[in-house]
């Protein structure tokens, strides 16, 4: 089941394909603290199709692009073209640490009142009146 897993799906860390192409024209940049691999084109080659070097990820798991650091994903996007692991930036004290972004997940934020969050949800007041079909 494994293999068949790895060969069809996508959103499951990489397919074949992409494990191919890494393996043959990729180099390795650095690894983030969730586990995300980090490539580029072999010696920062320009891609002539695009016009710039080619960079990707393998996702340490679940392929969930909320899942890249705000520091790499300025260097993914080529706003900066130094990778995170190649600078000496330290965060400071009131910055907080980066997740993904978990709505739809089990994991999601459900504010107080919400349905989902299994609370009771506060009578509306003031001077609200539902509409209801055919009034």
């Amino acid at each position: 089941m494994r293999l068949l897993e790895i060969i069809f799906t996508w959103w499951n860390k990489n397919t074949v394909g992409t494990w191919l192409w890494t393996k043959r024209f990729g180099e390795f940049v650095g690894k983030d603290e969730f586990g995300n691999r980090y490539y580029r084109t072999k010696g920062g080659k320009i891609d002539p199709t695009l016009g710039f070097e080619r960079r990707w990820v393998l996702f340490n798991g679940y392929a969930e692009a909320s899942a890249i650091p705000p520091g790499w994903w300025g260097w993914m996007h080529h706003r900066v073209d130094v990778a995170p692991v190649d600078e000496n930036y330290k965060p400071h004290p009131w910055e907080k640490p980066h997740h993904e972004n978990l709505t739809g997940s089990a994991a999601a934020y459900r504010p107080q009142g919400s349905l989902l969050a299994g609370g009771h949800r506060p009578q509306v007041t003031g001077d609200y009146k539902a509409w209801t079909p055919g009034e």
